[in-house]
């Protein structure tokens, strides 16, 4: 058989090594359709990068439900002996796509189920909250922790003054700057899907879950120093680790488990339980396990199925519906648009992101499609020529907007929706001393960036709120390192 090059049309090709030229100058010809095709095609090599997330890598594998949960869900994927293929990615929510794997950040983790019901992504990250907990305020957090738009540098100011002026944020950023702020690798951190969500069994009755992936490769976080020598060695170690240890046969691999609320529970609870910025305590709530998954077959292309995988909060089956969570439902419109975006007007029909279950519906046109329905097919609905229909038994599933006790206790406080409570907790109660010793270290050096007096002063309240000995103990160590400074360019005057 042979291996001709050819263009992108199938047609063979003369020379991969010299253009067509014309006359004794050797000027390049318009019409040569090889060059003209190669160089067009190297020209759009890149689609945008994402806004967030940008850095990361990924891998397949396969999702089986060890455990019984039916009684919470129908969803096809979650019942009992049921084995889903899967593609998940990670990633690091700040930095470019070139930015170190490293860097002090939180790290995402979605995982993508191609369920015999459609695909059910869930869109998560390595903690169980989030910074902010209405998605209005989503364009200017990721825009503080961006980069200066004149200088093109990031800016502690802009960071600490957004944090300072969000006390939301005062979990996730206790998370954060925390040992948990740097996994030793992907494979050894944990997973949340963060938001709630609802379960709803074939009975119809509904519950609030939370999912939590529990590391089999156990958890395991870097010391800061060594996050920074890695940085400067390996901008891509995570992914190398990734990709080196399934290729190498040692699968990782993580147990999934929710929490399980009842509906009802929601509208009196201590706190808000939609709130993305809070977590249930384990003792209300138990973990229950679902299943295993596992990652055992590294991409073929990292582009192709890595870079344009579109992972998405709105792709939820039967069995699974949304909760009154902000955030998530900022989500749910983003994510799908974003992708429209970056990958393209089609880009489910893209093989890592169409579903394994059959697609009808009547959607049509628009740049890069290339499946559509048969000629017979009608482009419309209703119809009475054989086109799909709706499911009725599907109407109202996990409707929750019309139950005004449920959306009334989403709006209004509860006894314990205190910004700094969890944060507190998390630093007291799970921090043991060497931990804390870390911690106060990490958010001094942190602090310590920050120019401007008042936002100075006011990252050592937002951290004297979540703990008051924790703040004292940063304006002694924040006035220590100044003094320190303060000698050190002293003796410099002097010796000079």
């Amino acid at each position: 058989m042979s291996n001709f090059t050819t263009t992108q049309t199938g047609t063979p090709v003369a020379s991969d090594e010299h253009s067509l030229s014309h006359g004794a100058d050797g000027a390049v010809v318009l019409h040569d359709r090889y060059l003209v095709e190669k160089l067009a095609q190297f020209n759009r090599e890149r689609i945008p990068e994402r806004i967030v997330h940008a850095k990361g890598g990924g891998a397949f594998g396969e999702f089986t439900v060890t455990e019984d949960v039916s009684k919470y869900t129908r969803a096809a994927v979650f019942q009992p002996g049921t084995t889903t293929e899967t593609v998940q990615r990670f990633s690091s929510v700040a930095g470019e796509m070139g930015s170190p794997d490293t860097w002090r950040d939180v790290r995402g983790f979605a995982l993508r189920f191609y369920s015999s019901e459609g695909n059910y992504d869930i869109v998560g990250n390595n903690t169980p909250v989030f910074f902010i907990r209405d998605g209005i305020k989503f364009p200017d957090f990721i825009h503080s922790q961006k980069r200066l738009p004149g200088s093109g540098l990031r800016d502690a100011d802009m960071q600490w003054d957004f944090w300072t002026n969000s006390p939301e944020s005062a979990h996730q950023v206790t998370y954060l700057m925390g040992d948990r702020g740097l996994p030793r690798s992907w494979r050894e951190m944990p997973g949340f899907g963060s938001h709630t969500y609802q379960w709803i069994n074939a009975a119809g009755e509904r519950f609030w879950v939370k999912y939590h992936f529990v590391s089999n490769q156990g958890n395991v976080e870097m010391t800061g120093a060594e996050a920074e020598k890695i940085a400067g060695a390996d901008a891509d170690y995570y992914r190398r680790d990734l990709y080196e240890n399934i290729a190498a046969g040692n699968f990782p691999s993580w147990d999934l488990f929710v929490q399980v609320m009842p509906y009802e529970d929601a509208k009196t609870y201590r706190f808000n339980p939609f709130d993305l910025t809070k977590v249930w305590p384990h003792a209300d709530y138990p973990l229950i396990k679902v299943g295993t998954h596992t990652l055992n077959r590294n991409p073929e292309n990292f582009f192709a199925q890595i870079e344009q995988v579109a992972l998405s909060p709105a792709n939820l089956v039967p069995g699974i519906a949304a909760s009154p969570d902000k955030m998530l439902m900022a989500r749910i419109f983003s994510y799908p648009d974003a992708q429209r975006y970056r990958v393209g007007t089609n880009y489910n029909q893209l093989p890592v992101n169409a579903p394994k279950a059959p697609v009808n519906n009547y959607s049509q046109d628009g740049y890069g499609r290339f499946a559509f329905n048969s000629p017979e097919t009608p482009v419309y609905a209703p119809n009475t020529l054989g086109g799909p229909v709706a499911d009725p038994a599907l109407a109202g599933e996990g409707t929750w907007e019309n139950d005004g006790a449920l959306v009334r206790s989403a709006a209004t406080l509860h006894s314990e929706d205190s910004d700094f409570g969890q944060a507190g907790t998390l630093y007291r109660e799970v921090f043991d001393d060497a931990a804390k010793a870390r911690f106060l270290e990490t958010i001094t050096g942190a602090v310590s960036g920050v120019q401007r007096p008042h936002i100075r002063e006011a990252a050592i309240q937002y951290w004297t709120n979540v703990d008051a000995g924790l703040g004292a103990k940063l304006r002694a160590s924040l006035a220590a390192g100044e003094t320190t400074a303060n000698e050190q360019a002293e003796y410099v005057g002097v010796a000079e």
